[in-house]
């Protein structure tokens, strides 16, 4: 069962953007979270934290969007991390060797 991908943005006092992503990040969800880091009030030299500590599933298209992700924050002159990645994501990144691409976080709250 494919679960819907939700997502909710909170900017800190400090200027990080916090996205957090709950559901499956796949081909037909991908636009959702695509749209929501377009509209990441992103500044120079901010960061972009993507929380993906309730997401269940991602597959390549969801990794194509965390790509996406990152070259917006590069575009917008911001940083980009990614926290709470499951133990399977983190080995998928692992394996096509994007681990080197992203900043990787513990859980917030960890």
């Amino acid at each position: 069962m494919t679960h819907e991908l939700t997502t909710a943005v909170h900017t800190a006092p400090d200027g990080t953007v916090h996205l957090a992503v709950t559901g499956d990040l796949d081909f037909r969800t991908a636009p959702t979270l695509r749209a929501a880091v377009d509209q990441a009030p992103l500044l120079p030299g901010t960061t972009l934290v993507i929380d993906l500590t309730e997401l269940e599933f991602c597959d390549s298209s969801g990794l194509t969007t965390l790509l996406a992700a990152r070259r917006r924050a590069e575009t917008a002159e911001a940083r980009l991390a990614l926290a709470g990645a499951s133990a399977q994501l983190l080995r998928t990144f692992e394996l096509t060797g994007l681990q080197e691409l992203f900043t990787l976080l513990p859980a917030s709250g960890s």
